[in-house]
């Protein structure tokens, strides 16, 4: 019984792994459909701040929670104003200026930082399930990526900036006539994105450690989990992640984390030949 207590858990952590990894792209994709090729780069940098300020005597949380998704944030704000909103409309365009900004990011956070793998104590410790021991981070975890997945239903559905967002969205010209600054609106939602991507990064540092081409390992699965979601951002990401997760990890706990990962590239492959527009473009389909 505790055994399968274990593996439950270690599911759902896989899942909120998964969800914290793709919502600031499915904010920045499913929303802009804009293709940031460099979002592995963001959590890298969202790390990086974390450990650099927790080493210079700032509280791991703070580092995690507020500057983390602070610094990630601007950046982007940045990076929409410099890069990004010249090439709306260009997905090609705009996969190729994100591709290059990641190449741009590794160089220089290698040439500041060195290519040594930098980290952080996990913090909180551990609990007792029977004979077995687990991280109480990974509760932390799975309570925070539940706690974003509502923040974000609970912003668009609820709130003016939500409703202006999706307008501008699906309709920039008819925003643009009522008065709606879509520029600042997609500035916004691409930083807002971003300071996700941030915190997912800093969440996940204790975790990972981090080492400036970090961002290649999960942009893949990122990338996966939104385009297995399909259109709906927060019913796709949600059952994209528990589907993949809820695989991957099983099969790693069956055989390895190698046939782990590959279970989870093999089901988003099968998904998209039997469901072309994602999940969501089949079930959910008015959902958000």
């Amino acid at each position: 019984m505790d055994y399968v207590l274990i593996i439950v858990i270690e599911m759902l952590r896989a899942i909120s792994w998964l969800v914290l990894l793709a919502s600031g792209l499915a904010i920045i994709f499913g929303m802009m459909r804009v293709i940031n090729f460099a979002h592995g780069e963001f959590l890298m940098l969202g790390g990086y701040i974390t450990i650099m300020s927790h080493n210079a005597g700032v509280n791991l949380w703070i580092a995690m929670l507020v500057l983390a998704p602070l610094c990630v944030g601007i950046f982007g704000i940045l990076v929409e104003r410099f890069i990004i909103r010249f090439l709306y409309g260009r997905i090609l365009d705009s996969l190729l200026a994100t591709w290059g900004l990641s190449l741009l990011m590794v160089g220089g956070v290698t040439l500041v930082f060195g290519n040594t793998v930098q980290g952080v104590s996990t913090p909180l410790g551990g609990v007792s399930i029977g004979a077995y021991q687990v991280p109480f981070y990974n509760f932390v975890l799975i309570g925070f990526a539940a706690v974003l997945m509502l923040a974000i239903w609970s912003v668009l559905k609820f709130t003016k900036a939500g409703l202006i967002a999706r307008a501008t969205m699906q309709n920039p010209d008819m925003a643009e006539t009522l008065g709606i600054r879509t520029s600042w609106v997609y500035m916004a939602t691409f930083g807002i994105g971003s300071a996700v991507t941030g915190l997912a990064g800093g969440l996940l540092a204790p975790l990972t450690g981090v080492v400036p081409s970090m961002g290649v390992n999960f942009v893949g699965q990122s990338f996966i989990t939104v385009i297995t979601g399909g259109a709906s951002m927060i019913a796709g990401t949600l059952s994209a992640s528990t589907l993949l997760g809820t695989i991957s990890q099983g099969m790693t706990f069956l055989t390895g984390p190698v046939y782990g990962d590959a279970a989870l590239l093999l089901t988003a492959l099968v998904l998209l030949r039997v469901l072309p527009q994602g999940i969501t473009g089949r079930i959910f389909k008015k959902s958000l």
